[in-house]
Parts: C-alpha cells; structure tokens; sequence
C-alpha cells in the first residue's frame, strides 16, 4: 500500500499554485491585461488574484477553479449577481470568462474595479491591535443596512442548512429556528473588509438570517476581546433573539471550518459563546 506523507502533500501544493499561475497568466492574456504585483491566493488556493493594467487603466484580475459539478449556482455566479447591489462601497465585475480543464475542473476569471484601500487582516480572524476608525464603523453599518433591504432571489443560507450546522455542531436538542430573514453578504470577516471601506468576495451574498453578517463578524473577533466588543456595540441586532440564533448559527458553522483545520484558535471561543446562547 503507497501512503500519502506531508513531503508528498507539500508537493501537491506546489505544483497546484503553479497550475493556479498559469490559469491566472491565461486570463490576463484573454483579456489583455498585465498583472502588476505578485498574486494572492484565496481559502485553500481555489483562488488566485492580483492587480492587472490595461491600456484604459488598473483592474482586480481573479481566477476561481472548482470540480465541475461545484462549478454552478449562485457561489459560482456571485461576484458578478452583486453588480445587481447598489450603493455600497464595493467592487464591480467588468468582463467573465470561463473554460474548462477536461471534464475534471472549470476555471471561471473575472475583472473587477480595483479598489483604494488595505485588507483590514491578512486572514479572516482580527489581527491584534486592528481598530477601524468610527467613520468606518459607521459606514459598515449603513452598508449592511442597505444591503439587508436588497431584494434578490439568491439564497446564502436556508433553514435546512441553519438546521444540519447546528446539528452537527450542538446536538439535536439545539433548535434554532429562523424567525426573520434579510439579504446578507454571508462571509463577512476581516480578510474581506478593506479600509478606506470596502466590501469583498460576494460569491456567497443572498437571503439568510437576520443579524448573519454582524454575528460572522463578531464571532470572527473574538480572539481580540475589545475588537469583539466594539463589533457588539456598533451592531445592537447582536443582543436581539435574531441576533442570538445569528451568533449560533455563525459559530456553528465556523466550528464545522475548525474541524477541517480553519482558524482551530477559534474552537475554544465559540463554543463558550454557543455555551451562553445556549442556555
């Protein structure tokens, strides 16, 4: 029997993000753009992006890749379904191109405005000493009110899948049932949140429930206790009944990413908070 070890693993790694490289060069070269810095790649490497030029000026260039049957729907639709959201500081797909990789992979790319602005965290839990300014705050918070009122047929989050986290994560007797929905972004951490203000990676924005974006903020800060309070007195949803089973959900899920090996520094955090929902 052949065995996989790490040597082997590391290796997949590597020859992946080269892959990644070229499907990134591919797209410039479809699109006509040079990229213009090293690239960065996204959770698990399923994406690769960077800045690019163009004879008309600068663009965000990404390359998402995924088996084929993921490959559809609204994730893989969704960057370019929030051109449909409006005043929100937020960036806009210009062009999409997609091909596929034999019947094992499709490659989607897209060009998006580039927007002023450094992530707030180089990963998506709170870096220590990250304090946005009020005016940020402020403007987060009327960001996400607007979007809460957006109407859309997309879907980020359904009772089912309230149902299957919770579940997994507290046991059956844990019962949260959704009482009022809103239009959210889905995955509002810090990796995703520029200042100057901006919103990033809206592959996941739909219908879910309400206070989701303030409690997968919240719940992502919590390593950072005064971060986390200050995520808690700007959005007053998180002390509701909506806001409660938000916070269950979010953890619930985020419990379910540790256990893949995301962010393990998290587990211990979110279940003393689901232990206080809880009761």
């Amino acid at each position: 029997m052949t065995t996989t070890g790490p040597h082997d693993i590391a290796e997949a790694d590597r020859r992946f993000r080269v892959w990644m490289r070229q499907n990134l060069e591919r797209a410039a070269d479809h699109f006509d753009l040079t990229i213009t810095a090293d690239p960065v790649f996204g959770w698990r490497d399923r994406s690769i992006s960077a800045p690019a030029v163009a004879p008309d000026g600068s663009s965000w260039l990404r390359v998402v890749s995924e088996q084929t049957q993921w490959a559809q729907g609204h994730a893989w639709t969704g960057n370019a379904d929030a051109n449909h959201v409006h005043g929100l500081p937020k960036p806009r797909v210009l062009d999409v191109y997609e091909w596929a990789e034999g019947d094992w992979r499709r490659q989607r790319a897209e060009v998006m405005t580039i927007l002023p602005g450094t992530p707030c965290s180089p990963t998506d839990t709170a870096r220590p000493g990250l304090d946005p300014s009020d005016g940020w705050w402020n403007g987060l918070h009327d960001a996400l009110l607007r979007l809460a009122s957006t109407p859309t047929q997309r879907i980020s989050t359904d009772q089912d899948k309230v149902d299957l986290r919770v579940h997994a994560a507290f046991g059956d007797d844990a019962d949260v049932r959704i009482q009022r929905w809103e239009t959210v972004h889905g995955d509002l951490h810090w990796a995703n949140l520029l200042d100057p203000l901006s919103i990033l990676d809206w592959e996941l924005w739909g219908r879910g429930p309400v206070g989701t974006d303030a409690a997968t903020l919240y719940c992502y800060s919590l390593p950072v206790s005064g971060l986390a309070q200050k995520v808690h007195d700007h959005f007053p949803v998180l002390d509701t009944p909506d806001g409660h089973r938000a916070q269950l959900y979010v953890a619930a899920r985020l419990l379910h990413r540790a256990t893949l090996g995301d962010h393990p520094h998290l587990a211990e955090p979110l279940r003393d908070l689901a232990t206080k929902l809880l009761r």
